[in-house]
């Protein structure tokens, strides 16, 4: 899934490219309004995070002209200001949702997961639940759930899920996983599978010490034992 960044501001536009990279959504970045609407063109993103103070080009006007094109993409404003008129403004041209910086990881996060559920629901992008061991687990909700338990997911952690599954009883190596749920053109240190792979067995495992789910082979890769 793609996301299309605005951001005039260096460190914030590299702050949310990392978070939303490890997230796994492709991410394209411009620093102005009217490149946010050639890329918007060139690129077809998923979604588009505006920031609405830039050059050349506001945020709100860059909002506008991609509206005449598409009405139906989401849309996230992202600005230093806080009034109830600049909210407003933003949500009558047609953003989906307002968040004002300073902003926390968690938050964006949320905001981020809370508008691809609703990508994913409407555009059928993933498949439909599947079941590991004792866990169902639904794609277009980024969770998965063991018994009345809600665990929420990463888009890649569901990717790392649906390779794994997809591939019952058979080893998935490292470099699968890099192509498969980071992208070919997209080469992380193979240290970065394990880093993630751990994490999620916290998120979803009994006992991630000793995993049920995501079984490791030593040297190769990993595997669920279907």
């Amino acid at each position: 899934m793609k996301i299309l960044i605005a951001e005039d501001d260096i460190n914030i536009r590299n702050g949310l490219n990392d978070i939303l990279s490890n997230e796994g959504y492709n991410v394209i970045t411009t620093t102005d309004g009217n490149e946010a609407v050639a890329q918007f063109k060139a690129s077809s993103p998923d979604f588009i995070i505006l920031d609405i103070m830039m050059p050349n080009l506001s945020g709100y006007e860059a909002c506008k002209q991609i509206r005449k094109i598409d009405e139906d993409i989401p849309i996230i404003f992202l600005s230093a200001k806080s009034e109830e008129i600049d909210k407003v403004l933003g949500l009558e041209l047609g953003a989906d949702d307002f968040i004002t910086k300073p902003f926390g990881v968690h938050e964006i996060i949320a905001r981020i997961r809370a508008i691809t559920r609703r990508c994913l629901k409407k555009h059928k992008q993933s498949d439909t639940e599947f079941a590991m061991a004792d866990l169902t687990i639904y794609p277009n909700q980024l969770c998965a759930k063991r018994e009345s338990n809600k665990i929420e997911l990463s888009l890649r952690e569901v990717k790392i899920l649906q390779l794994l599954h997809d591939n019952k009883n058979h080893i998935v190596d490292r470099n699968m996983l890099l192509d498969h749920c980071w992208g070919e053109h997209i080469m992380p240190e193979s240290r970065t599978v394990d880093q993630h792979i751990a994490k999620l067995r916290k998120n979803i495992e009994l006992d991630h010490n000793n995993p049920k789910i995501i079984t490791t082979v030593h040297g190769v890769g990993y595997k669920y034992m279907g």
